[in-house]
């Protein structure tokens, strides 16, 4: 009966593991640098449907776009899934971030947003942009491609990209986890982007 007994407990714990791992595969669960920086941004994306969505990254005309090619010095990209609880919980603040870029002048011409749904269907983009009312522009990652090229980090996890004079994109910024404060966080990625605003 011990036996039976320390079995039933080594299998249950042995589940729980494989749902802990399975969990940690699709969210971070404490925010904090990444180091996984050997991935590649270096991919193009499908031009929106919306004119609204063209016009604000400046990619009207095309039928794909590259990162570099979007109208700003600084380019955000949350890389999020539609499953993950703590992206659901973000979707809030990454608004915020959009509105406060957007509402100040000098940072609406620079510093643009946009997000990637790792796994994600464009039904299930869609989806997540409608329930919580996401007015930047998102991408859907079926099958997990560009997810893969860009070293399969956890979500959400944010990059920063900021254009360098010969058009190139730098990558200054890495990280996953929660935004936590707006105002914080966008600091932040100005200070490490070089991005001065005039007083």
């Amino acid at each position: 009966m011990r036996y039976q007994h320390n079995t039933g407990r080594i299998l249950n714990r042995t589940i729980l593991a494989i749902l802990v791992m399975a969990a940690g595969a699709a969210c971070i669960i404490r925010p904090g640098i990444c180091s996984q920086r050997s991935g590649s941004l270096d991919f193009d994306l499908p031009v929106p449907e919306e004119s609204l969505q063209q016009a604000y990254l400046g990619v009207q005309g095309r039928d794909r776009f590259t990162l570099g090619q979007i109208a700003a010095r600084v380019v955000i990209v949350e890389i999020f899934s539609m499953y993950c609880p703590i992206c659901q919980r973000e979707a809030a603040d990454v608004n915020a971030l959009f509105d406060r870029i957007r509402q100040d002048p000098q940072l609406s011409e620079q510093v643009k947003l946009l997000g990637i749904g790792a796994g994600n269907s464009a039904f299930e983009v869609s989806f997540f942009k409608k329930k919580y009312h996401i007015e930047f522009p998102l991408f859907a990652d079926g099958d997990f491609q560009l997810h893969k090229q860009i070293g399969e980090v956890n979500t959400p996890h944010f990059f920063g990209l900021k254009k360098l004079e010969n058009g190139d994109m730098e990558l200054f910024f890495s990280r996953s986890g929660e935004i936590e404060d707006v105002e914080t966080f966008l600091q932040t990625l100005l200070k490490e982007s070089g991005v001065t605003l005039q007083p």
